[in-house]
């Protein structure tokens, strides 16, 4: 049914994930300052990239199914969007020190 079942199967499908998981806890190990955030959050992205694309059945679907995953991405980063900006536009009041009941 699917072309790539046999290509990707247990040694061709999981054995990038563990590699990725090796690198995610050899990279929690390694001091890189802010780049542990970057280097990890890249490996994140890889590790999800290949389960959308790979065990998602993604990579080898019709062209529609392309159309739907692009769409939820558009609205997951117009979400992001709109919460960062509310976050980001608040304004918070100190705590009042003087105050006495």
């Amino acid at each position: 049914m699917y072309p790539w079942l046999g290509v990707m199967g247990a040694r061709g499908g999981l054995a990038p994930t563990g590699r990725l998981l090796a690198a995610t806890v050899a990279a929690s190990y390694v001091h890189l300052g802010f780049f542990n955030v970057v280097a990890t959050v890249a490996i994140a992205a890889v590790k999800a990239a290949l389960i959308i694309m790979y065990f998602m059945h993604v990579r080898y679907g019709p062209r529609l199914i392309w159309v739907f995953v692009g769409a939820g991405f558009l609205f997951l980063g117009i979400l992001f969007s709109l919460a960062f900006g509310d976050y980001y536009t608040r304004v918070y009041m100190p705590v009042p020190t003087d105050w006495k009941p």
